[in-house]
């Protein structure tokens, strides 16, 4: 190792580990909606379709504000963008407090819309500036780092605020049906108030957060436009790259399908009888499996495989463990949908560095479109609530929907990746 080489992997070491504390925070809030789900269903009194528009409001904020977000990145940049973004989520946790004390659920949308809206502006900077921080071949493993750190954040978030919010539900549930009017409203009352205080907390910690970075000495990393040879057309828009928008469409459904396999376990648990002591940790199993996907990518991309090959047979994976999971009962189901944790840990890795390779200057805009993608976040829950919700379907076989998101991601890591490259 040259001496070079030695300092610019120091150089990169300080602001990556300043991206992952922003990961760690990604995740600690991202994945407190498995919680949120059940505990606003009982305390709002929500269908079970009505409960995933806890993901719907979350989610949709990346496709409303991921361009608007470019915008600002375009004049704040990278830096002062994130502390933007995190100022934006401390806003939105603390509209929890009014919404717990008039019990709206609404107001508890809006609350999940504006944090979405500060993560679209955290994630637009964040995650082109984790891949071009170094090497294009080894930004999968780049990112599987900081997926650590989100997936890490993501197994505490649940198991603490569930301890808090979800603690007693339970009871609360079997013994509302008995209670009169006043009594059942102060129960849900009381049950709505418990939210508040993580929430202040959290928003505490976002608004410290956003000092650090803005003090911080994280630099500027611009993307360099890519060379084209003497006969090749220069490439004047996003849409001279048919291979950007196959992986946006891939993220779409790979995120529909990690926010399914997540956000959807505690309730599915319910649904199939557990206890809520136990069913509160299911979407933490989720994250282990996701944990342990990313530790095999950090050690195997690109050493021992490219990262589109990683993402072919992860994706295959997603495709068999979806299938046993429809096909069987309690625990087995349980743990095979957990499992996709597992499927899933290499694609945000993976199809990020695929889809904005060579994209030079359009790369901060391919990014904003590419944090639009998470809408699918928004749509494939939804889908999925409502399937579970009929009769003729249930919980169980509506995992069925996830055979298609890995069947779209599984043809953009067979050849999608390179349709329109000048380069593969």
């Amino acid at each position: 190792m040259t001496n070079q080489t030695a300092n610019n992997k120091q150089n990169q070491m300080g602001p990556i580990i300043i991206i992952g504390l922003l990961f760690f925070i990604f995740g600690f809030v991202t994945w407190l909606n498995a919680t949120l789900i059940p505990y606003l269903k009982t305390a709002c009194e929500l269908t079970s379709f009505e409960s995933y528009l806890v993901t719907f409001a979350f989610y949709i904020s990346y496709f409303v504000m991921a361009l608007p977000s470019s915008k600002v990145l375009e004049k704040t940049g990278f830096k002062n963008g994130m502390s933007l973004g995190l100022l934006v989520m401390a806003l939105g946790a603390l509209i929890f407090i009014p919404a717990a004390y008039t019990r709206t659920y609404v107001w508890f949308l809006t609350g999940l819309f504006v944090q979405g809206t500060g993560l679209a502006l955290l994630q637009t900077a964040a995650n082109p500036y984790v891949t071009i921080l170094g090497p294009i071949e080894s930004a999968a493993k780049r990112i599987s780092i900081m997926g650590v750190a989100n997936k890490i954040a993501g197994i505490l978030s649940p198991i603490i605020l569930g301890a808090v919010i979800l603690n007693g539900i339970g009871n609360l549930n079997k013994n509302l049906a008995g209670m009169s009017g006043v009594d059942k409203v102060a129960a849900l009352d009381a049950l709505a108030l418990k939210v508040i205080l993580p929430y202040v907390i959290i928003a505490v910690v976002l608004v410290i957060m956003a000092l650090l970075i803005w003090i911080s000495s994280l630099p500027e990393v611009e993307a360099k436009e890519e060379d084209v040879s003497d006969n090749e057309v220069k490439r004047t828009s996003l849409f001279g790259f048919p291979y950007f928008w196959l992986g946006v469409v891939a993220l779409f459904f790979y995120v529909g399908a990690e926010v399914v396999a997540v956000d959807t376990l505690i309730n599915y648990g319910l649904s199939l009888g557990f206890d809520i002591k136990v069913a509160r940790f299911f979407s933490s199993f989720t994250l282990v499996a996701m944990i342990v996907g990313y530790l095999v990518g950090i050690i195997s991309i690109p050493r021992f495989i490219s990262q589109q090959k990683a993402l072919r047979y992860f994706a295959l994976l997603g495709i068999l463990f979806t299938l046993i999971a429809v096909f069987t009962h309690g625990y087995i189901s349980v743990l095979f949908v957990a499992a996709l944790g597992f499927a899933n840990s290499i694609m945000w890795p993976a199809i990020w560095p695929l889809a904005i390779d060579g994209l030079g200057k359009f790369t901060k805009r391919a990014s904003a479109i590419m944090i639009m993608a998470i809408a699918g976040g928004a749509s494939i829950p939804l889908l999925y609530g409502y399937l579970a919700g009929l009769p003729s379907v249930g919980s169980t076989h509506a995992y069925s929907i996830l055979i298609v998101c890995y069947a779209v991601i599984f043809y953009f890591a067979t050849g999608g990746y390179k349709i329109g490259k000048h380069y593969v």
